[in-house]
């Protein structure tokens, strides 16, 4: 098993039948369009930086006293952010101290029958004190990848949507798996927005 490398990523992201990544971005984005510094994006030297959306983000909450079953998820153990913008007109959602926070990328995913993918956080987080889990992309999988973003501090911090919020790890076999996610027919296949626990 090998890592791709940022051209390997730009050809199976730029193929115009099953684009790996969509929206592709083919560098790293580390500035806006009026040269203010962002949480950094896109194609990296062996991996792919992933944004945040800003839509359908969920902090778990016990405000209602609900359960949090994985078996069947209750609304109301989720509360949602409030979009806001910094002095410099950039959006962000306070994620509470000490919390889950649910959310999806903005890019949508066709992984092929011989990559996996393993889902990494950005340092500049990780130094503020949050962490990001994910499960792996298997080979055949198709979606928009939800993120559980975690607040390990005491104090509210802030959260960049449409910035860099992971980086993804692209290691591709020596063959085609036998059995893919789409072929026995996994319960996250398509999924777009912040899907719930299934079982």
């Amino acid at each position: 098993m090998s890592v791709l490398a940022d051209n390997q990523i730009a050809a199976l992201s730029l193929n115009s039948e099953r684009p790996m990544i969509t929206p592709f971005i083919d560098r790293l984005v580390k500035e806006g369009p009026t040269g203010l510094r962002l949480i950094s994006y896109g194609l990296s030297s062996y991996g792919y930086d992933v944004r945040l959306a800003a839509d359908d983000l969920k902090v778990f909450t016990n405000l209602n006293a609900g359960i949090v079953d994985p078996r069947k998820m209750d609304p109301s153990c989720y509360t949602e952010p409030l979009l806001r913008h910094d002095d410099d007109g950039l959006p962000y959602v306070l994620q509470p101290p000490n919390s889950l926070m649910l959310g999806h990328t903005l890019e949508y995913f066709r992984i092929p029958r011989d990559v996996l993918v393993i889902v990494t956080g950005k340092s500049t987080y990780a130094r503020a004190g949050s962490s990001v889990i994910a499960t792996p992309l298997e080979p055949g999988w198709e979606g928009q990848l939800v993120l559980e973003i975690v607040n390990h501090t005491n104090s509210p911090l802030k959260i960049y949507p449409g910035q860099g919020i992971a980086q993804l790890i692209f290691h591709q076999g020596a063959d085609d798996c036998t059995i893919s996610y789409a072929d026995r027919g996994g319960k996250y296949q398509g999924q777009t927005g912040t899907q719930d626990a299934k079982v």
